[in-house]
C-alpha cells in the first residue's frame, strides 16, 4: 500500500485572520486569550510557537473533516500506532503538539472494510489549504499545507516526517491499499 503525508507550516496571528500569508492561530470561541503579547499580527522571522497542550480537535474545510484526537504511542516494533476508530484520527504523543517547535504528527485511517474513512480525501489538499487544531488550553493552532507526498508504504520517508524543525509544523499521514 502506499501512504500519503502532508506537511503543513504553523504561525500565528491572535485575532483568526490571514494577514500577509502568515499562517494563523487564535483563540477558541469560549477559551482563554494568550497574554503573552497584544493582540494582532505577529511579524519577524516566523511563527510564535505555542506552548505544550492536548489537541483535543481536527478541522480540514477543505476536505470536511471534523474530528476528535485520539493519543497514540508507539507499537511493540517501533511502528506508529494508529487509532481503533476509522472516523477519528489521532496524534503523536512522543512528539511535539501541534503549535510546539517540531513536527507535530496526526495519523487517520483512509479506508475501512466498510468504506471511506477520516483521512479518505487527504490526497485533495493542496498548498495553501488550512488545517486547525483546537488545544485543550483553548486556542487554535492553525496550519497551511505547503507540500502533499504520495510514498510506497517500503520508502516511508520517517526521517523526513519526524525531523526536528525550528518552527511548529504539522504532519499529517495516512496509510491505503490492502488490508494487512
Amino acid at each position: 500500500g502506499d501512504l500519503c503525508s502532508a506537511h503543513s507550516r504553523a504561525g500565528r496571528l491572535r485575532d483568526g485572520r490571514d494577514v500577509a500569508g502568515l499562517q494563523v492561530a487564535a483563540p477558541a470561541a469560549g477559551g482563554r486569550r494568550d497574554r503573552r503579547r497584544p493582540a494582532g499580527p505577529v511579524t519577524g522571522s516566523g511563527p510564535d510557537p505555542l506552548p505544550r497542550s492536548v489537541p483535543a480537535r481536527l478541522e480540514i474545510p477543505k476536505i470536511d473533516v471534523r474530528t476528535g484526537l485520539v493519543p497514540l504511542g508507539v507499537e511493540p516494533d517501533g511502528a506508529l500506532q494508529v487509532p481503533t476508530d476509522f472516523a477519528v484520527a489521532g496524534w503523536y504523543t512522543l512528539g511535539p503538539t501541534p503549535g510546539q517547535v517540531g513536527p507535530a504528527v496526526v495519523a487517520g485511517h483512509i479506508d475501512s472494510y466498510r468504506g471511506p474513512a477520516v483521512f479518505f480525501r487527504l490526497s485533495a489538499l493542496r498548498p495553501g489549504d488550512l488545517v486547525r487544531v483546537a488545544r485543550q488550553d483553548g486556542l487554535v493552532a492553525v496550519f497551511r499545507v505547503h507540500a502533499v507526498g504520495r510514498y510506497p508504504k517500503t520508502a516511508f520517508p520517517t526521517g523526513q516526517v519526524y525531523a526536528s524543525t525550528d518552527v511548529p509544523e504539522l504532519r499529517l499521514i495516512t496509510g491505503g491499499g490492502a488490508f494487512d
